[in-house]
């Protein structure tokens, strides 16, 4: 099948791109290898998720979010803004289709994609001018390869298979990693009366949703450093001395700290009071696991009967994308640093690969399609020539 466009991924990233592109009447094709399209949002994300930021800054370009939904998002709500938003653009994914290959051929000018249907096994041929990778930071959950985990006679599963608590009611759960997944996920263990501890190596800023969503409007107004600076005051206002719990600052303030490393903030949800009562137990560095025993950096063990890996996502590009190297570093992000990320050589884009969430993937859609909107332009009129 041949087109203007092929993008891979059907979540928000794609599905941005998709619909700038046909405000520009680009003629394009989605590929997905889920059932559906926002698979992570329906499929992969705990029944308590809201979105962290103001419904501002989560906005998908030409369709903002509806008035009367709050300011922070629940799940379920999203979601409908993400169907209402395939049915508005008339996006329609080629689902259950997964990219095998993406190779350029240099001779025409085009961009060879090689899909496997999971419906009929047959792998199918798709050619584009353009490419866009829009298959997201959050591809594949990862799980660290800790000493002795093959032995835990425990549950096992990842923060995108983790739903609920309920199922955890009066067990011991170990959640590794305090992002805000980890974060969250403990506090829901807790309020489901699980014996929960939670694993922190990492120093970490942790504000609440209101100072992050104060923060990000400051931020058209006043440099980052002051930005920072207040927002760390208010924290250190509201929750006092953490180093006591074993949670310690950043040396970078928590808007700077986003910026350079892409490690955001956490935004407590009642867990930082669980832990100053002693519901949730912060442990340091696991060191090694026997059986349902699990060791600490302090020579501590504890038993538990389940693990919850927070421990984040891992892209996928570097399978499927011919000379990957060339266009992604070592931790499956683009080269090309940050503002100039979502764009790399042969007609290639990235969008949603800027760890600056739902407000990046946006822009990164919008900057891709104006581009590939001029370089058609430009062919066009090269050949009228």
């Amino acid at each position: 099948m041949k087109t203007e466009v092929v993008i891979v991924g059907a979540g928000p990233s794609g599905l941005a791109t998709a619909a700038c592109l046909s405000v520009l009447s680009i003629p394009y094709v989605v590929l997905e290898r889920e059932a559906c399209s926002a698979s992570l949002w329906k499929l992969r994300t705990y029944d308590r998720v809201k979105l962290h930021l103001a419904k501002r800054f989560c906005e998908l370009p030409h369709m903002p979010i509806p008035r009367n939904a709050p300011t922070f998002v629940p799940k379920n709500q999203f979601i409908q803004y993400l169907d209402a938003y395939v049915e508005r653009f008339n996006i329609n994914p080629v689902y259950s289709t997964h990219v095998e290959l993406a190779s350029y051929d240099e001779a025409s000018k085009t961009w060879r994609v090689m899909a496997r249907n999971a419906l009929t096994d047959q792998v199918e041929e798709y050619r584009s001018r353009f490419l866009v990778v829009a298959s997201g930071e959050n591809s594949e959950g990862f799980i660290p390869d800790l000493p002795g985990l093959q032995s835990f006679s425990g549950k096992i599963l990842h923060s995108s298979s983790y739903k609920s608590g309920r199922p955890y009611t009066s067990k011991k759960v170990l959640v590794v990693g305090s992002g805000n997944s980890g974060m969250e996920i403990a506090y829901d263990l807790a309020e489901h009366e699980a014996r929960t501890s939670i694993v922190i190596n990492s120093p970490l800023h942790v504000v609440t949703k209101e100072m992050i969503h104060m923060a990000m409007v400051m931020l058209g107004y006043l440099p980052v450093s002051v930005v920072d600076a207040l927002v760390v005051l208010l924290s250190k206002l509201k929750y006092g001395d953490l180093s006591t719990y074993g949670i310690v600052r950043p040396s970078l303030g928590p808007m700077r700290l986003k910026a350079v490393t892409g490690r955001s903030s956490v935004i407590d949800v009642g867990t930082i009071e669980k832990i100053k009562t002693g519901e949730i137990e912060v442990v340091k560095g696991v060191t090694n696991i026997r059986g349902n025993e699990v060791e600490f950096e302090d020579g501590k063990s504890y038993h538990f009967d389940a693990i919850v890996f927070a421990t984040g996502f891992r892209t996928n590009p570097g399978k499927w994308l011919q000379d990957a190297d060339s266009f992604i570093g070592e931790e499956g992000y683009p080269r090309q640093k940050f503002p100039n990320h979502w764009k790399g050589r042969n007609d290639l884009y990235f969008v949603g690969f800027g760890r600056s969430g739902l407000a990046g993937c946006s822009t990164d859609a919008q900057n891709a399609a104006d581009d590939i909107a001029r370089k058609r332009t430009t062919i066009s009129y090269s050949s009228q020539r």
